[in-house]
């Protein structure tokens, strides 16, 4: 199988190493948005818009699936891609929302969704686990931690400064959805600020088994083709690929 994975930049690039790990496909094709990142910064209808821009880029490949990596599209143009397209398009929310159930976590614990301030405004996660019958949910907008990540701050003092600003008045949360591809880079930060580790739904993870048990897909593949693009700067997103991807990508 051909798959596309697509994101606004670099942060995918978290979706696709658990996807080279489980080797479910012979070739992925991914494209970042790198000239016009952040998308958590926009507004609904041009994050649509843009993202239906992408889905021009993916028909010059003949693809079987596509793989909306950034959580702010799978919050907001997930249905009109989809009735644009003629290959099924999957999301990040909805893999998220199930692999919260597969944890077995009780539905009066305390979740803890951290996302950019796009993702949090559309209430995708906090209402999709309220119908679930998930009862204590925060959700608020940690937009600082991607160009930290970017910028290879993914642990230290201005981490930590960064996390005391945003976690320093909750209460102990018993799991945290990292609602952005980024936040996987520094979910061992994360998890280790708080005092009682909590468990962490990670949007590569869980669109494995999202794609495994739903999806019936298969690790089959000896070796995945990984051939990156971008929109602006496709070096750049290479070489955060060789950094973030070491064993899987070397050109």
């Amino acid at each position: 199988m051909r798959i596309g994975v697509f994101d606004s930049g670099a942060g995918g690039l978290s979706v696709v190493k658990s996807l080279l790990e489980r080797r479910l496909f012979d070739e992925i094709i991914y494209y970042g948005d790198t000239a016009r990142v952040p998308y958590g910064t926009k507004d609904k209808n041009t994050i649509i818009r843009y993202s239906l821009e992408a889905l021009e880029f993916f028909n010059n490949f003949d693809i079987d699936l596509l793989i909306t990596a950034c959580n702010t599209v799978s919050a907001y143009a997930l249905k009109e891609m989809r009735e644009a397209s003629s290959y099924d398009i999957v999301g990040v929310i909805e893999a998220g929302i199930i692999d919260v159930e597969n944890k077995l976590i009780d539905k009066d614990n305390l979740i803890l969704v951290i996302a950019t301030r796009a993702t949090i405004a559309s209430n995708r996660y906090q209402n999709e686990l309220k119908d679930r019958g998930y009862n204590n949910i925060i959700g608020i907008q940690t937009g600082l931690f991607v160009p930290l990540v970017e910028e290879g701050l993914r642990d230290g003092a201005i981490l930590n400064e960064v996390m005391h600003y945003y976690f320093k008045d909750l209460s102990q949360p018993k799991a945290i959805i990292l609602g952005c591809t980024h936040f996987p880079l520094i979910s061992n930060s994360i998890q280790n600020y708080f005092p009682i580790k909590p468990k962490m739904i990670h949007s590569g993870k869980a669109i494995v088994e999202y794609l495994e048990k739903i999806h019936n897909i298969k690790n089959e593949s000896k070796n995945t083709n990984l051939k990156i693009f971008a929109s602006d700067n496709v070096n750049g997103l290479r070489n955060i690929a060789k950094e973030w991807l070491t064993n899987y990508y070397t050109t």
